[in-house]
């Protein structure tokens, strides 16, 4: 009932900066959070970034001060824009949203399909 499509990843030198979208389509009765993950090659996926209802974020401390995630809730939209990014930041990135669907049923998580990020020069 609910899709997440991701899109913005892609091929940028070290330095260089990306913006991804993830987008949540569907009946949607409430969001409680909005999540950034990754996993690099041979690697745990681990939580990068994450928005919260009323907008506090908590950030990975590798990516703090490079990395902002915001939300758009008429769009229920999360983006993650990625600034001074390092080889160390290759990874596909998955987007998760906790929501619920409607007023009776519980929350849960859903996933986004990964967006590829190579920083290579």
């Amino acid at each position: 009932q609910v899709q997440l499509v991701e899109s913005g990843g892609g091929l940028v030198q070290p330095g260089g900066s990306l913006r991804l979208s993830c987008a949540a389509s569907g009946s949607i009765f409430s969001i409680y959070a909005m999540r950034w993950y990754r996993q690099a090659p041979g690697k745990q996926r681990e939580l990068v970034a994450v928005i919260i209802s009323g907008g506090s974020t908590n950030y990975l401390d590798s990516v703090k001060g490079r990395f902002t995630i915001s939300g758009d809730n008429a769009k229920n939209t999360v983006y993650l824009q990625m600034n001074s990014l390092k080889p160390e930041d290759t990874a596909v990135y998955y987007c998760n949203v906790y929501l619920r669907l409607s007023i009776g049923v519980s929350p849960r998580d859903y996933w986004g399909q990964g967006t590829q990020v190579t920083v290579s020069s």
